[in-house]
């Protein structure tokens, strides 16, 4: 799969001079909730109407959608407001009921996105339509996993082809419901820039009052659109009610975002940011100066505990170092959620310099 202009061509055909707009909720739950959700939708900047019919739950026991019955209430909605209608899709047959129910954009799940098996089943039950697909990340912080699930749609000839950026799961807890793990989506847009990026806040924050600033994040980077899971009652909502936005709230939202230019053509803009640049190419090559010298303190430390036999990892002195620097973080600006990562990534580092020492 290469990157081509074509990727946008069906996101460009909506003519939408704001970003591209999913909203709708979670689950869909009765036919009047999906109705009354689109008709307070209709005349937002919402374009397309999402609502779960198939939710796969991390434990059983959970409310996991009404099924098929819920694609003739998605119908009705297009049928009575005109916005298009979107569905998460797991399986092959799932597939083949949502486009009997003329389903206009089908979404892959980020539990989905880990099976290449269950992907391409997907993929060749979808073939020769002209539906628009968009491929959620995986749970886990894989790059290659989510962009092999979209070439398996690309080779099974669907062309109209988009990614939600929905978040990572990880085992330690942050104020996130799914680490954002940003990042990544950028790596994906420096290989596919015509690919349209969709981010869903909801799902990265598990909670609304921080979904407006994902949201700013999301344009300041670019992206195409947003997926806001919307309730008319989100506190009544029978799956993920805390992190469910009410119409009004979005619309509100999209009247704060700011929409930034991708270039300005102003002299003084270009010169005070090539300024800056330099300075931070400066800055970051110091940073692996800095790097360089702490790992070949690494390996003298991991020569004197060979010649002692005494082990690489020595957990009092790292959780030590751990807390010092997370405290020092603190101090200079630094987020503990950065310095964490930063720095067990370095510690990381440090073990492999020790181990390869230890083997020698």
């Amino acid at each position: 799969m290469e990157n081509k202009k074509e990727l946008r061509n069906w996101l460009d055909d909506f003519g939408l001079d704001h970003p591209l707009v999913i909203a709708g909720p979670c689950s869909a739950e009765t036919e009047e909730q999906v109705l009354k959700i689109a008709h307070q939708l209709k005349d937002t900047d919402a374009t397309v109407l999402r609502a779960g019919i198939w939710k796969p739950r991390t434990r059983p026991g959970n409310f996991e959608g009404v099924g098929a019955l819920g694609l003739k209430w998605l119908k009705k909605a297009k049928e009575e407001t005109g916005m298009l209608t979107t569905t998460e899709v797991a399986n092959a047959h799932h597939v083949d009921l949502a486009l009997e129910n003329d389903v206009d954009i089908l979404w892959i799940g980020a539990r989905t996105t880990v099976s290449p098996f269950i992907v391409q089943d997907i993929a060749d039950a979808l073939k020769g339509t002209d539906k628009t697909v968009l491929v959620k990340n995986p749970v886990n912080p894989d790059l290659s996993l989510w962009l092999g699930a979209v070439e398996r749609f690309h080779t099974a000839d669907i062309k109209n082809l988009g990614v939600i950026h929905r978040g990572f799961s990880a085992y330690e807890k942050t104020k996130y419901r799914n680490n954002p793990e940003w990042q990544i989506a950028i790596e994906l847009q420096n290989k596919f820039p015509d690919l349209p990026l969709i981010l869903d806040p909801s799902h990265i924050a598990g909670r609304r009052d921080i979904i407006f600033d994902l949201c700013q994040t999301a344009l300041d980077l670019n992206y195409d659109g947003l997926m806001v899971e919307t309730h008319h009652t989100p506190d009544d909502a029978w799956s993920d009610a805390a992190q469910q936005i009410t119409p009004a709230t979005l619309v509100q939202i999209m009247k704060d975002l700011k929409i930034r230019k991708e270039v300005s053509e102003s002299e003084d803009f270009k010169n005070k940011l090539n300024t800056l640049r330099a300075k931070i190419d400066v800055a970051d090559n110091q940073l692996i100066e800095l790097l360089s010298k702490r790992m070949k303190i690494s390996d003298e430390i991991g020569k004197v505990k060979k010649a002692q036999n005494v082990s690489v990892l020595q957990t009092k002195r790292w959780n030590e170092i751990l807390g010092n620097m997370v405290l020092e973080g603190e101090q200079h600006g630094l987020s503990e959620e950065f310095i964490l990562r930063l720095f067990k990534a370095v510690h990381q580092e440090s073990i492999n310099h020790q181990e390869k020492i230890m083997k020698a």
